[in-house]
């Protein structure tokens, strides 16, 4: 099959066209002939030998694709053969075939193209889990998102405003702080113009923001602990601007913050089974109806995967950066 491998970690122009051996479906797996796969900053963080992938998945980057089911290994029930799904993976995802537990495959919504569906996975799992599950967020209340006009960002604001919260959302250019409105947010701030610590005081009257979404670290994590609520809950995805960080802890104990995070990618086929499952219930229906949907930025060829990685990190895109493999 075709696949883009990483030769050695480094600059985008690391990944190039091979071919591997075909991957085979094991007990309650499925064999997907991919059509189209996300392309996702840990893609670019494993790339550059920061984010090894878990044991046991592939070497392979890719972490969300959708397709065709071209062969089911024993005990498969929830899928057959043709069925076209999209899917969480922990690698693998830039080929032509790859496999996906059943659990953590999901039917391809109504409508939706085969590269519109791989845009869903990456982002609708992290941020269900993330925002709703970690941190509780609740209609009425205020998430406040970092990276609005990422794909983790659109996805957030989508989701949030859906179930009946208030969404503000930061965001580096008038064109994203734009687009971050067009999608819900109640307002989007222009980081390098404003403090987003004043706005938010401001738009909620001085309360502040119930949930933190923040894939950024650094010196927002001090900020963070301002723009929050008392009982808010900030949720860490991401070290954009690093991980380390000096912070006033006095603000935890006083407004009594919770302060979490996690990462998906090397979580239990179990545990994101149960994601996949509620996003069906809940979030599906949505989808269907297209009252959301994944924002679409770009989209390359398999073989241009270099130059994908090269528009993720220039940071220009809105939404989802994609790799085509029809």
């Amino acid at each position: 099959m075709r696949a883009i491998e990483i030769r050695e970690p480094g600059n985008p122009d690391v990944l190039q066209l091979t071919e591997r051996p075909d991957p085979v479906a094991g007990p309650g797996e499925l064999l997907v002939a991919v059509k189209a796969a996300g392309v996702n900053r840990p893609d670019c963080l494993q790339r550059r030998g920061g984010y090894s992938p878990p044991p046991g998945a592939s070497d392979i980057p890719g972490l969300e694709i959708a397709g065709q089911v071209v062969a089911v290994g024993e005990g498969v029930s929830s899928f057959s053969v043709g069925d076209a799904v999209c899917a969480l993976v922990p690698g693998g995802g830039y080929a032509a075939l790859c496999t996906v537990h059943e659990s953590n495959a999901l039917a391809i919504p109504g409508g939706y193209s085969f590269s519109e569906a791989a845009a869903i996975p990456e982002t609708y799992f992290t941020v269900w889990h993330n925002v709703f599950q970690r941190g509780g967020l609740k209609a009425g209340e205020t998430l406040l998102v970092h990276g609005g006009s990422s794909g983790i960002g659109t996805t957030a604001i989508q989701l949030a405003k859906a179930f009946g919260a208030t969404v503000i959302a930061t965001a580096g250019s008038p064109e994203k702080c734009k687009a971050c409105e067009t999608l819900g947010a109640q307002r989007a701030i222009n980081y390098r113009d404003e403090d987003f610590v004043e706005v938010v005081k401001a738009l909620t009257d001085g309360q502040g923001a119930h949930v933190i979404l923040d894939m950024v670290g650094g010196d927002y994590i001090s900020r963070n602990y301002k723009a929050a609520a008392v009982e808010g809950r900030i949720v860490q995805i991401a070290f954009l601007n690093g991980n380390v960080a000096e912070a006033d802890f006095s603000r935890l104990m006083l407004k009594r913050l919770v302060h979490t995070g996690s990462t998906l990618r090397p979580r239990s086929i179990a545990f994101k089974a149960v994601i996949a499952s509620e996003l069906k219930q809940k979030v599906w229906p949505m989808l269907e109806r297209r009252s959301i949907a994944p924002v679409m930025d770009t989209l390359f060829p398999l073989e241009r995967a270099a130059a994908a990685h090269r528009r993720m990190e220039e940071g220009q895109h809105i939404g989802k950066i994609m790799l085509d493999l029809e």
